[in-house]
């Protein structure tokens, strides 16, 4: 694969052997100070004319085209199995491509395209409409964020604690996210038994957190292209009946409504029964920009029966809006507004992120009216007053 030429070679070139190519600036510099007359013995008056500085074509070899030409082989090999795969796909491919050695870039690139080709082309129904059965996964729950690091990982953590300590409930969590940037990755005590996944270079490892079970996905590949996660079905594990399953979606919500019916984006697939998804922001104006921009690009394909939208809102690491905070929302997050959550901010969660403990009761606290009004936990225990009979007998009056 063709390279830029570094201007500063990493080692001498060898007796005899011709010097590399020079970059346009210090090429010209240098055929410039050839022409300078060279100290002769001859009398000056003897040496023959020759202007300064003046400039001659270079019999250099021409140079490599640069990082758009690689681009291109690399893109070329990300598509040579399927010239359909989508363009976040091919991105990811050259993105690997470039983290691999010059000599392994074309074939890293190429088994990544291969990869997320294999991958998507096993999913779920192609069709728009085509509904999804869920009920393999009891409520599913796909959790979204704004953007990156506005705490879709520590939301799904507290929901799937939750869920499990105040309700008894079976919960899987799924992990989509690639395995170095997962907001998941100390959320269990130890690792489990990775099974094979769609393809031989994407597999889903299967760990506990208490009595939830964790779905992580694992690649050998140096990008995990969001093409490359497995469809649902790969996630489920066979011996345990899930009653609600917490989907940390991890990827960019921009990048992902642009084409979320594979990959991550399957899981907010209409079916039945619906999934139930949850967008998480910060309280503050960019983020809520976010956010709308996120549902605008879902909107298109929630109205083409495509998907479900998400319909809650969850705010992380505030009580309440700050002042003049959330008038500046779209009209879009503003209908969420009425019935958003907050998760007040938490220095250890800040410090140490989601870990192998429990979320903090408060935290739990906070999301247990959602689950309420989804009926996932029973509802809070009213405290009645005695009667005014049994006040009467028991006080003798």
């Amino acid at each position: 694969m063709p390279t830029a030429t570094s201007t500063v070679p990493s080692s001498p070139p060898a007796t005899g052997a011709p010097p590399s190519p020079l970059p346009e600036q210090g090429r010209a510099a240098t055929v410039a100070a050839s022409q300078w007359p060279r100290a002769s013995s001859a009398p000056e008056q003897q040496r023959p004319a020759q202007p300064a500085m003046a400039w001659q074509p270079s019999p250099a070899p021409v140079e490599p085209e640069g990082i758009e030409h690689d681009d291109h082989e690399l893109a070329t090999a990300a598509r040579r199995q399927w010239g359909e795969l989508p363009w976040s796909d091919v991105v990811a491919a050259v993105e690997a491509g470039r983290l691999t050695a010059a000599q392994a870039g074309l074939r890293t690139a190429g088994a990544t395209g291969n990869a997320a080709a294999a991958v998507q082309r096993q999913g779920l129904a192609a069709e728009v409409e085509a509904g999804v059965d869920w009920s393999g996964f009891g409520v599913v729950i796909p959790v979204l964020a704004a953007s990156p690091g506005d705490g879709a990982s520590l939301v799904s953590a507290v929901l799937a604690d939750a869920m499990q300590i105040a309700g008894g409930l079976r919960v899987l969590m799924v992990d989509t996210a690639d395995p170095v940037r997962s907001g998941l990755a100390a959320a269990a005590r130890s690792d489990g038994p990775a099974l094979a996944g769609p393809h031989p270079a994407v597999r889903v490892r299967f760990s506990w957190r208490a009595q939830a079970v964790l779905a992580r996905v694992e690649s050998d590949l140096p990008v995990l292209a969001p093409g490359m996660v497995p469809p649902p079905r790969f996630f489920k594990p066979s011996a345990t009946t899930v009653q609600a399953t917490v989907v940390d979606l991890s990827h960019d919500a921009w990048r992902l409504g642009a084409h979320p019916l594979a990959g991550a984006g399957a899981w907010l697939r209409e079916g039945t029964p619906a999934p139930r998804p949850v967008l998480v922001c910060r309280a503050s104006r960019p983020s809520l920009l976010h956010a709308e921009q996120a549902l605008a690009r879902l909107e298109a394909w929630a109205g083409h029966g495509g998907l479900t939208a998400p319909a809650q809102l969850v705010v992380v690491g505030a009580k309440r809006w700050p002042a003049g905070v959330s008038g500046g929302a779209g009209r879009r997050v503003s209908a969420l507004l009425e019935d958003a959550l907050f998760l007040p901010f938490d220095p250890a969660i800040a410090a140490f992120g989601v870990t192998a403990e429990a979320t903090p009761p408060r935290l739990r606290e906070a999301i247990t009216p959602l689950l309420r009004r989804w009926e996932l936990l029973p509802a809070a225990a009213t405290r009645r007053l005695p009667s005014l009979s049994r006040r009467v007998k028991g006080t003798g009056r």
